[in-house]
């Protein structure tokens, strides 16, 4: 199983129960991602309002594709909806780093 490296970088709310944490990342074109969801399914840390961020996770990926780009030598194209997250912005696919998937 693949993961997306991200990081929880902070609280947003306690409803709906547990709490939804915001969780951030840069795809290879330097475009920063926001994701919102109930904290349960980025870590099995115990997060809440008062915890220490930001903190790391791994979103789980399915791979659609894999390349190379002018900069980077290995470029993956990864796809989060399989999982039922999406992007505040409705995206789901995104292109990263190799280096940016770890193995769990």
């Amino acid at each position: 199983m693949l993961f997306l490296r991200c990081e929880v970088v902070g609280w947003v709310g306690a409803e709906p129960w547990p709490g939804l944490v915001e969780v951030s990342f840069v795809d290879v074109h330097r475009q920063q991602w926001t994701l919102v969801d109930k904290w349960p399914v980025f870590s099995s840390e115990d997060l809440h309002r008062d915890s220490c961020y930001p903190v790391v996770v791994g979103i789980l990926c399915d791979i659609l594709g894999s390349g190379h780009s002018s900069e980077f030598a290995d470029v993956v194209r990864i796809s989060v909806a399989p999982w039922g997250l999406e992007s505040l912005d409705g995206c789901s696919e995104f292109e990263v780093r190799a280096d940016q998937l770890i193995t769990g």
